[in-house]
């Protein structure tokens, strides 16, 4: 999938989204950006910043849930033309998708979207990558599906995420079969900070058990991933969203010099 001409995933180079959950204003995301940004230049990463300008599946209606897509867009074009690099968002409705790919690169489908067919389209219709995330409730075999609507438009920059499947009730658990059996349709990415995630599981907000976000991400770069989704914030604790399952920016340096290891050699082994 080529997000750029430069960056292209599904290449030999690990490809990284991450930034905070929401675009809570153009500081947090430059001063998350730019650490980002200058640990993968170290690393020979390829960076593509991530931010939503609207959460729109947030668990309680009083929840935080961003700028909204005139307010949030103005911060992600900022920040693009800032820290010059690529940006990924998400987007909810089938019209949002033009306007947003007028300022993004990828256009990602959240996992409870990932069957709806004309957001799909309408996504793909925009020329840009597509980054879509598979459900919850989804089998790894059946996002081929996911995969043949965007390709059936004639747009072939797609790929897919994995974030674990639903346990119970307020609790993921991510099967690595999953990943090789996504990885024949297209490239995948591990979320590492979703799959950590504890749905409504914190009162009328999620939840998260971001200790174990290490080991689901090891686990991911050994069996084998194209990229990572990492969501991290600067102080997680008083984050908006998602603050519980985020990395704090403190510790990023350390979480991907350790991933992007691992990563080197999982990667060699990609065939079931």
């Amino acid at each position: 999938m080529h997000i750029t001409d430069k960056i292209v995933l599904g290449g030999e180079r690990m490809v990284l989204f991450a930034g905070p959950c929401a675009a809570e204003s153009y500081d947090i995301c430059m001063e998350t950006g730019e650490k980002v940004k200058s640990v993968c230049k170290e690393l020979d990463i390829d960076y593509v910043f991530k931010a939503s300008f609207d959460k729109a599946n947030r668990t309680s209606a009083g929840s935080y849930r961003g700028k909204g897509i005139e307010g949030g867009l103005q911060i992600l074009e900022r920040v693009k033309k800032d820290l010059g690099v690529p940006v990924v968002t998400d987007i909810h409705e089938s019209y949002q998708a033009e306007e947003v790919a007028s300022v993004v690169d990828v256009l990602q489908i959240p996992a409870f979207l990932c069957r709806q067919t004309d957001l799909l389209l309408a996504a793909a219709n925009t020329g840009k990558a597509v980054k879509v995330k598979r459900g919850q409730f989804m089998a790894p075999e059946d996002m081929k599906y996911a995969v043949d609507k965007v390709r059936g438009a004639g747009n072939n920059n797609v790929c897919l995420t994995e974030r674990g499947a639903s346990f119970g009730y307020h609790n993921l658990v991510v099967d690595m079969r999953g990943l090789p059996v996504m990885r024949q349709y297209s490239p995948v990415v591990f979320d590492v900070t979703h799959s950590v995630q504890q749905p409504g599981g914190a009162g009328g907000a999620s939840g998260g058990q971001r200790e174990f976000a290490p080991f689901l991400a090891r686990a991911a770069a050994a069996a084998g991933v194209d990229g990572f989704f990492i969501e991290t914030h600067p102080n997680p604790s008083v984050a908006l969203s998602d603050g519980p399952n985020m990395i704090p920016l403190h510790e990023i340096d350390d979480f991907l010099r350790m991933l992007k290891e691992v990563w080197a050699v999982g990667n060699r082994y990609t065939q079931l």
